[in-house]
This record gives C-alpha cells, sequence and structure tokens, in this order.
C-alpha cells in the first residue's frame, strides 16, 4: 500500500525540516511525500531540496493559498491512501504510518488525536482527542482531528476540492464532506498520530477563532447541518479539558 503524505509551505524555514525528519525516519517506507511550495522567498526550497531521497514530489510556484495548495498536492497523489501534514507540524513518533498501513484496511479512512505543543515540539500545551466524535457532532463544530485524518485516495476523488473560498476552516467542510460519503467507514485510533505548534492559523488568538466559528456555521449550513452559534460556542468546556488531561 502507498501512502501519499502532501505538506504545504511557504517561507518555512525554521520548522519544515522537522517535517520533512519526520517522514524520512518512518519506519513504513511506500511513502510518496509531496511537498507544494507557495514560491518561498527565503531558504525553504533548499532545505526541501536535500531531502530529495524521501521527497517524491516538489513544487515552488504561487498559489491561492493553503487549500489551493493541498489540492494541488492531492491531484498529483498516487498513493492509494492520502495524508496531510503541514510544515508546522511532525508525525509523532517513527511508526505512525505503520500503524496506519494496518488498520486502514477495512476502512475508507482513519483518524486520531493531535498534540499542541510549544515552538520546539518539546512542552505538550493541549491534547485534541478525537475519540468522542460522532457525525451528529459537526453541528457543534467538532471534528476528527484534521492532521491525523487519512482517507484513501477513491473518498478525495469522490468528495471534490478543499473549497478555497474559505479561509480557515475548508478542512472542517471536507471532513463534513468526508462522513457523508455513501456508506462510507472510518476508523478512529487511540493515538497521538502529529505533534502540532501552536500558532497556526486557526489557534492564533480571538479574532481568529470568531472567522474560525464563522466559517464551520457557514459549512454547518452549506451542508444542511443544524448549527447556531450556542452549539457552536458549547464546545470550549472541551477544549479547556484539553489543557488539564494533556
Amino acid at each position: 500500500m502507498k501512502i501519499s503524505i502532501v505538506t504545504v509551505c511557504f517561507n518555512s524555514e525554521k520548522t519544515i525540516e522537522d517535517t520533512l525528519k519526520s517522514i524520512a525516519q518512518q519506519t513504513y517506507h511506500n511513502i510518496e511525500h509531496i511537498v507544494i511550495d507557495g514560491n518561498s522567498t527565503d531558504s525553504t526550497n533548499t532545505i526541501i531540496s536535500r531531502y530529495s531521497d524521501s521527497v517524491a514530489v516538489h513544487v515552488s510556484e504561487p498559489d491561492k493559498g493553503l487549500y489551493d495548495a493541498m489540492n494541488k498536492g492531492i491531484k498529483l497523489a498516487t498513493g492509494d491512501v492520502i495524508g496531510i501534514l503541514n510544515s508546522d507540524d511532525v508525525l509523532f513518533d517513527n511508526n505512525v504510518i505503520q500503524c496506519i498501513s494496518e488498520l486502514i484496511t477495512d476502512y475508507d479512512g482513519v483518524y486520531a488525536d493531535v498534540g499542541f505543543y510549544d515552538t520546539n515540539l518539546s512542552v505538550k500545551k493541549r491534547h485534541y482527542s478525537s475519540s468522542s466524535f460522532k457525525k451528529e457532532m459537526f453541528s457543534r463544530g467538532f471534528m476528527p482531528a484534521h492532521p491525523s485524518f487519512y482517507a484513501r485516495r477513491a473518498c478525495y476523488e469522490n468528495v471534490g476540492d478543499y473549497d478555497s473560498n474559505y479561509k480557515i476552516a475548508a478542512d472542517f467542510e471536507m471532513l463534513i464532506r468526508m462522513f457523508n460519503l455513501p456508506a462510507s467507514r472510518f476508523k478512529y485510533i487511540n493515538k497521538e498520530f502529529v505533534k502540532m505548534r501552536l500558532g497556526g492559523v486557526s489557534t492564533s488568538g480571538l479574532s481568529s477563532n470568531i472567522n474560525l466559528n464563522k466559517e464551520i456555521l457557514k459549512a454547518c449550513r452549506v451542508n444542511s447541518i443544524p448549527a447556531s452559534w450556542f452549539s457552536v460556542l458549547s464546545k470550549y468546556p472541551s477544549k479547556i479539558l484539553g489543557y488539564i488531561f494533556k
């Protein structure tokens, strides 16, 4: 089974090498790593070029943003299974992809937990558990942790592109469509798949959170899921617990 991992980046010289190493060091070797760079002006592409043994596809050109770049990468993917690992993040350990390859066999996709860490990825600040997720929870703004989500390429072909009209929540809207695929089966794995650095576009302040929730409500409305500000804001007590139980 070939597993494609898409990494999108732009001026990521401070973090991209950690991401590249975490994939290059996986015990599972049938990995197609696709890196889509937005025409960086720093040393990002020089760093990527050092990993030509593990990076199968390296594209550097202007794009229309994060989700446009993800769509480019997915279209280039030839693996049986596709996942996304952003340039601020790393796989939790060297056995993550091996675990996915073993447990996805009878399913359309798998998902797991992620942790939020400091800039050095040494101190864990919050845990995001996907264990309690059910489809009905989209109406509350809950979704499986997107960086932990791996699905068969056929699923992406069936649901279409990430909607780049969203600036923050296209991953949320995409997962709604994924879980609404007829007869689809997705499995939760009780494991932390990804270490994420705090400070990403969806975790960087009050204004960002307000815009995120606006887009979540839009995604629910577009996909005929009943939701309100009250239902979406009800997810925050669970987020607070993620800081306590790390």
